[in-house]
């Protein structure tokens, strides 16, 4: 059964960085986009980015464009999410999450394979 998990999560000042991955175990992602998830306490779950697996394209929610950069490695079945210049509103649990295959990465709907979360939380 595919996983996907999730690591680098933790506690950060203001200002700083992070980064986080998310492995998958069993079958390859690299013809999947994928995407990054947050949701903080009593919010619903909002998007971060995505990467498109034909093309590599790469999109950003307009809070983490500039701050945020999301990749992968196709020969690591991994994807990465660096976070950098954190504020304190970015805290909140992040999700890596598997697109089935809709053409829209934005909302969760499109979304058919979720890891577990990991927290990070960003101290003023």
């Amino acid at each position: 059964q595919v996983q996907l998990v999730e690591s680098g999560g933790g506690l950060v000042q203001a200002g700083g960085s992070l980064r986080l991955s998310c492995t998958t175990s069993g079958r390859t992602f690299s013809n999947y986009s994928m995407g990054w998830f947050r949701q903080a306490p009593g919010k619903g779950r909002e998007f971060v980015a995505a990467i498109r697996w034909t093309n590599g394209n790469t999109y950003y929610a307009a809070s983490m464009q500039g701050r945020f950069t999301i990749s992968r490695d196709n020969d690591k079945n991994t994807i990465y999410l660096e976070m950098n210049n954190l504020r304190p509103e970015d805290t909140a649990v992040y999700y890596c999450a598997r697109n089935g295959g809709l053409a829209s990465l934005t909302t969760p709907l499109g979304y058919d394979l979720w890891g577990q979360g990991t927290q990070v939380t960003v101290s003023s």
